[in-house]
């Protein structure tokens, strides 16, 4: 078998029979190219034959950029019967929408394309419409914890989180702590402790640097030092003109760092819950990062969440993650904050709001009268992290 399997994964296979093209996009090393082979290996055990193809070579990418035709000119294809693409980093071709509308309009009923891209950002300004009817769109982001369970060997401690004993309850608390520190990249998952700092470096460094240069930021220091910033500033208001000032550049460019780092699966900026919308929209954002190991390496630390001065900001930040993991759109998630600065952490759908404490002690009930009389249909949960170890984190959430 080909890495670990995914949940994402048991998802693309179910659209196999499907005309649509499979888009996967996410950030890069979130195991997008992994998934893809998954796939064709589940094709493979069916009897069927696939073709893989990477655009980073330039001589593909010239032939497909000079005309979408000429993919049977890398592959021997038999219109005659169902052929299976995999396409990796469709991004650099020029022109990928005219690409997959023109094999997907000429050939859907006999080439089936599975393809993915790195961050959503390219999907945002290559892809000239949005190919409404011809896709299905998934987002691949880092492990989730259900995810990370497995990929520790310890799967079946996601479906007792609620019922389990206090051995395992030990045990999933560690496994909790150290997700919250080093957060859910594959590599980093899978590597020994010592080594999980310097790949997280690596992304920085590597990854999260081709992001800049292939988005055209030419500041790339600024860029960085923006990412420290909002690192340390995890779960508070991006109020634009006061990091325009600090960082001493326009408001525009900040702007456009923002845009590259939501586009690029770095970071999610999440809106205020208004009944009205245009108030929404006007109103400051709160940040989350989409990895908790990502986030810890730009605030500067690494210790066990029991000891750190940040735990609330992580544990909320983590709450995030899972909420985004169990309701997918990313536009569900609000919070709410009036001027008086009466806040719930979260509010779902319009539906559900969630307040997320260190200790269930520092939770009030009085602070959030304002919200319940106004919001009456919609319930607040309390979730809680206890640092002595008793009360396993996001127990009343299905991971």
């Amino acid at each position: 078998m080909i890495g670990i399997k995914r949940d994402i994964t048991e998802k693309a296979l179910g659209q196999l029979e499907s005309d649509l093209i499979l888009l996967l996009i996410g950030a890069r090393q979130t195991g997008k190219t992994t998934i893809l082979k998954q796939i064709g290996e589940s094709l493979s055990e069916k009897g069927l034959s696939f073709h893989f193809l990477n655009l980073e070579d330039p001589s593909y990418l010239a032939l497909l950029n000079e005309h979408p035709r000429n993919l049977f000119k890398i592959f021997p294809l038999d219109v005659q019967q169902r052929s299976y693409i995999f396409i990796d980093e469709i991004q650099y071709l020029a022109d990928p929408t005219n690409f997959l509308k023109y094999i997907y309009d000429e050939y859907k009923d006999k080439i089936k394309l599975i393809v993915s891209g790195s961050s959503s950002f390219y999907v945002d300004a290559k892809f000239k419409d949005s190919l409404a009817g011809r896709k299905k769109l998934f987002e691949v982001r880092t492990l989730s914890f259900g995810e990370f369970l497995r990929f520790k060997g310890r799967e079946e401690l996601r479906g007792v989180l609620n019922t389990f004993s206090l051995s395992q309850r030990e045990e999933i608390r560690l496994l909790y702590d150290e997700y919250l520190t080093w957060g859910g990249y594959p590599r980093v998952v899978l590597s020994p402790l010592q080594e999980k700092r310097e790949l997280l470096q690596e992304l920085v460094s590597s990854y999260i640097k081709k992001d800049i240069y292939e988005t055209g930021i030419r500041q790339e220091e600024v860029f960085y030092k923006l990412l420290k910033i909002l690192a340390a500033q995890t779960g508070n208001l991006v109020n634009v003109n006061e990091l325009s000032r600090t960082l001493g550049v326009s408001k525009t460019a900040v702007e456009n760092y923002l845009y590259v780092m939501q586009k690029s699966y770095h970071l999610a900026l999440v809106r205020p819950f208004y009944r009205n919308v245009r108030k929404e929209m006007t109103k400051m954002p709160k940040v989350y990062f989409y990895d908790l190991g990502l986030r810890n390496f730009f605030y500067g630390e690494s210790a066990l969440p029991a000891s750190r001065t940040d735990l609330g900001a992580l544990l909320e930040n983590a709450v995030f993650r899972q909420l985004l993991d169990r309701y997918q759109e990313l536009d569900k998630i609000k919070f709410w904050r009036t001027l008086q600065k009466n806040e719930v952490d979260f509010v779902v759908d319009g539906k559900e709001a969630f307040e997320v404490k260190v200790t269930a002690k520092s939770f009030t009930l009085s602070k959030y009268r304002q919200f319940m009389k106004l919001y009456p249909e919609i319930k607040i949960n309390l979730v809680v992290y206890d640092k002595e170890g008793k009360i396993p984190a996001l127990e009343s959430f299905e991971v």
